[in-house]
């Protein structure tokens, strides 16, 4: 019996429903994500010779069980969130959300929607998602240290810095004032931390660009050559688009 199981993810769990390709229901179940549990979903999808797993989201929340379901060998769906929710709508008359609904409606998708996605594992794009995850981490991370000096700051001297402050500059003002009483020297040694803080995220932010640039043009890519769009801006869409065919047509 040929069956689709859809698969509604969760970081530690997963519910999935099987259907066969007219739509009855054959089980639901609900499995952890680790090991222990990974192996036992695994295990009720083969029962079924014929199986093709419809996994919601596969560039976000999904990603995880897709690219593990793939490495072991089985074929997976890319089941956009989107066309799932929709598709709840219609089975159930309501919106609401709840795992075997999810995984019922995302089942369902992949029944009626015959232009899926079926996942491939690139490495190279799982690389480059990782890289620029942790390159867009970084920048936040500067914003925050960033707010938190110019707090400090604006308690140490009159006015506070100009508002795009880079790590030298903010040492050089730092260097002009000596506090003597215990509350500007706390305050004082707090701002020099921060610099160093800010001085390692730079540092950090400027070796992951350049790994994403070394990675972009090694991929074949000509992204970097249209104006406005960098390293980080080129791996973030070689990433999440993956392969270029899923779309329809050019629009």
């Amino acid at each position: 019996m040929s069956v689709i199981i859809g698969i509604d993810p969760h970081k530690r769990s997963a519910t999935i429903e099987v259907i066969t390709e007219r739509g009855d229901v054959v089980t639901v179940g609900k499995f952890g994500t680790d090991q222990v549990g990974y192996a036992e979903m695994l295990l009720a999808g083969r029962r079924f010779a014929e199986r093709v797993w419809a996994v919601e989201g596969c560039n976000g929340v999904g990603r995880h069980i897709a690219h593990r379901l793939v490495h072991d060998g089985e074929t997976v769906l890319d089941v956009p969130a989107k066309l799932s929710a929709q598709v709840r709508v219609f089975a159930t008359g309501n919106g609401r959300k709840t795992d075997p609904v999810d995984a019922h409606s995302v089942a369902l998708a992949a029944l009626r929607a015959p232009n899926l996605v079926r996942v491939q594992a690139d490495p190279e794009l799982v690389v480059l998602g990782m890289l620029v995850d942790r390159r867009e981490e970084f920048g936040r991370a500067r914003t925050q240290t960033v707010s938190r000096l110019h707090r400090l700051l604006l308690e140490l001297f009159p006015g506070g810095a100009k508002k795009f402050l880079s790590a030298a500059q903010a040492r050089a003002l730092v260097a002009t004032v000596k506090p003597r009483d215990i509350v500007g020297k706390t305050r004082r040694r707090l701002v020099v931390e921060l610099i160093t803080e800010l001085e390692t995220i730079d540092r950090k932010s400027k070796a992951a660009e350049k790994d994403l640039r070394e990675l972009v043009i090694a991929r074949g890519s000509t992204l970097l050559d249209l104006h406005g769009i960098g390293p980080s801006g080129a791996a973030r869409l070689l990433a999440d688009v993956g392969d270029i065919h899923r779309f329809g047509n050019r629009d």
